[in-house]
């Protein structure tokens, strides 16, 4: 079948790369002139792992990942540690390593092995129609195509959403915003196999190991939406946000690259449950935009894919009934974790004092368990379960 895709980023790439596999030609649509990662690094749990493991990636996606043993939170006031515990027993029960991974590597691993050669850039789509068995496509550029399915893989801010729901939702902000980059692994920040997260005042200052000896670090502060984004402020605004805060923090501000970090409002979308009209479907942030706080929204992403391309190839009624079938085997998933990570990231923000301090207070009694079977709830029940 002829396939055409919008959007190439994680959730498109993945998408191509398992529907080439099972024979369809595909090709990618991206309206951006020349593809950057939107953030510096992306988690990607057990799940979304075995999703890249059963398309042949084992080994690339393991070079690309850091090794992460071991989870902390350490208080950012005192540097004291609240808990720290090894991952060992997750990574058993799920059967999978996680891998936090920079996007720009990851990014450029998925273009590779779906081919660079089917990828179109500076293609922004205006418009679509549905004509019979066929979809209509136009860009910006004057250009057409038509294809036999469209997928919308084209983000928090899809127009292909817009088309399957009949209407363009709006954003939800989950009221913070993150500074994030990479930074040369340095035990005066956290230990090099660890995932480190200092917290304090509804605050974050997280370090992930990464490959080539780099940690992956956010900064999450609550603030009003719409202030002014100023890269030459960056560390001036940040002292202040984590002034008093313990030296790793210092550290890792003094060492961040302002060029080199993004800044991001974090926002989300009202989960709803329609994923296609006739022959388009949504993947990825265009069906269920999350906030970062539960790490599974590229894994999501990735589920989709897989599940997309077998309903396809193992469903023999029509491309609209394999489209109604991952539908249903997808938006409730999908639900859960948006609302799942609405409520991780108000608990971490302070939404509610109390709420909040009460969460710091069951990290200094936490041995590892409840934590590790919250990540691992989000784990399970995806499509290679």
């Amino acid at each position: 079948m002829e396939i055409v895709i919008i959007g190439a980023g994680m959730g498109g790439l993945t998408t191509g790369i398992a529907l080439k596999k099972f024979g369809h030609k595909v090709t990618i649509y991206e309206q951006t002139e020349k593809i950057l990662p939107i953030g510096a690094a992306i988690s990607l749990w057990s799940n979304g792992v075995k999703c890249l493991n059963y398309l042949g990636l084992s080994e690339k996606i393991a070079k690309l990942g850091g090794q992460m043993n071991d989870l902390a939170y350490v208080d950012g006031l005192t540097g004291e540690t609240m808990t720290q515990f090894s991952l060992q027993p997750l990574i058993q029960e799920v059967g999978q390593r996680p891998y936090p991974v920079s996007r720009a590597d990851l990014q450029n691993m998925l273009m590779d092995e779906f081919g660079r050669e089917d990828i179109h850039l500076g293609k922004r789509m205006l418009a679509l129609e549905q004509q019979e068995q066929r979809v209509k496509i136009q860009f910006a550029d004057g250009s057409e195509v038509e294809t036999e399915l469209l997928i919308g893989a084209d983000g928090t801010h899809s127009l292909t959403r817009a088309y399957v729901l009949g209407e363009q939702v709006q954003r939800r902000y989950a009221g913070y915003v993150n500074w994030n980059g990479l930074v040369d692994i340095s035990e005066d920040l956290a230990p090099a196999e660890q995932w480190t997260t200092y917290v304090g005042e509804g605050k974050r200052a997280s370090l992930m190991p990464v490959a080539d000896q780099r940690f992956y670090f956010f900064l999450d502060v609550p603030l009003p939406a719409g202030l002014e984004n100023d890269r030459s402020q960056y560390q001036s605004q940040l002292k202040q946000y984590f002034k008093n805060w313990c030296p790793q923090v210092q550290t890792l501000i003094e060492r961040l690259d302002p060029q080199k970090t993004n800044r991001v409002e974090i926002h989300d979308i009202e989960p709803f449950l329609q994923f296609y009209k006739g022959r388009v479907v949504l993947v990825g942030d265009a069906a269920h935009s999350t906030t970062p706080d539960i790490g599974q929204g590229g894994c999501q992403a990735m589920e989709d894919a897989i599940y997309l391309a077998r309903a396809l190839q193992i469903n023999t009624l029509g491309v609209e009934d394999a489209l109604s079938r991952y539908q249903e085997k997808r938006n409730e998933r999908t639900k859960e974790m948006v609302l799942r990570a609405r409520k991780r990231c108000d608990v971490t923000h302070m939404k509610d004092e109390a709420t909040t301090q009460t969460w710091y207070s069951e990290l200094r009694q936490e041995q590892g368990p409840h934590i590790m079977q919250g990540i691992i709830h989000n784990i399970v029940g995806n499509v290679l379960d």
